[in-house]
């Protein structure tokens, strides 16, 4: 019942920054609820263990399967400290009636950061010898309009880029017209028409894969491929083949591509992969997003708002 003290897990492999864990406790302390904190585990048994009394569970990109919920009989909410949430079993939790979060645009402003750094890396030849190109007066798509596709804009819009966006799920043009930004009504044309292509979609049954050889091969002469969303939406076998037919191409990943060392051998310094996620390693962003799950999980507890979930 609403006051009751609940027991909250905040189950993180790589943990929050200290600042994060100290305001995340505070909330829960004042709220009147417990924190427990594993940290640096290593086996979903350590976790399974850990959730076997909890009644929140907050996570980054630990895997919350459903041996996992099952192992939680008292579990109601599990927040995901951050924008994706294909790490959390949805049906599972669903079925358990355990309502899912995540903490959309906690992170956004670092991961949009990331995303021009990592133009402006492959616009100067990845800081090797040689001439390089300036992104002022290039074309940037961005491929999905949400919290991050929308600050990339700006930033893009700020360095003099002309920028162009496409996501059918937004159907208000007031949210483009706001950033100076023209809509675009398909893929296609986006990928077409851009010399950097920023991508932000998220990993789904439709997005799985969506991104191949016919997009990235209708490219521009000498267009950049920047992805900071998921390696899954991804064809690498098309992404390949495009690269190998147009040695003009490049792309740059936060999240390293399963084929990423025969991708490295075979196109050099056209191919770049972060050699760890990158996108939402910041301390800014590791506060936000912990502190909003926190509040979260509080307000929850308190009156039952579920504002952010992604499970129905």
């Amino acid at each position: 019942m609403p006051g009751s003290p609940m027991k909250i897990v905040v189950a993180t492999e790589k943990p929050f920054s200290k600042r994060a864990v100290e305001g995340m406790a505070a909330i829960v302390r004042e709220a009147g609820h417990s924190c427990v904190w594993l940290e640096k585990y290593t086996s979903a048994d350590e976790l399974k263990a850990a959730v076997a009394d909890a009644d929140a569970l907050i996570v980054r990109s630990d895997r919350v399967t459903a041996e996992v919920i099952a192992a939680a009989p008292r579990l109601r909410v599990v927040v995901r400290a951050g924008a994706g949430y294909d790490n959390l079993d949805l049906a599972a939790c669903t079925e358990r009636g355990i309502v899912a979060m995540n903490t959309p645009g906690q992170n956004a402003n670092a991961v949009a950061e990331l995303a021009v750094a990592m133009m402006i890396f492959m616009a100067r030849n990845r800081f090797t010898q040689g001439t390089g190109s300036e992104v002022c007066g290039k074309r940037l798509g961005i491929h999905a309009y949400g919290h991050v596709g929308q600050i990339v804009a700006r930033y893009g819009r700020a360095l003099g880029m002309e920028v162009s966006a496409c996501d059918p799920f937004i159907t208000d043009t007031a949210v483009f017209d706001r950033d100076g930004v023209k809509r675009v009504s398909s893929p296609a044309e986006l990928y077409r028409n851009s010399d950097y292509l920023s991508l932000h979609l998220p990993a789904t049954a439709e997005t799985r894969g969506s991104i191949g050889y016919d997009l990235f091969v209708s490219m521009p002469p000498g267009a950049t491929l920047v992805n900071t969303a998921r390696k899954e939406v991804i064809d690498e076998a098309g992404l390949a083949k495009a690269m190998t037919e147009r040695p003009d191409l490049k792309y740059i990943t936060d999240i390293a591509p399963d084929t990423a060392p025969e991708l490295a051998e075979k196109f050099g310094t056209r191919f770049f992969a972060t050699p760890k996620k990158m996108g939402a390693e910041t301390e800014e962003a590791n506060i936000n997003a912990g502190l909003a799950a926190a509040r979260q999980i509080v307000s929850f507890f308190r009156d039952g708002t579920a504002e952010f979930q992604v499970n129905r």
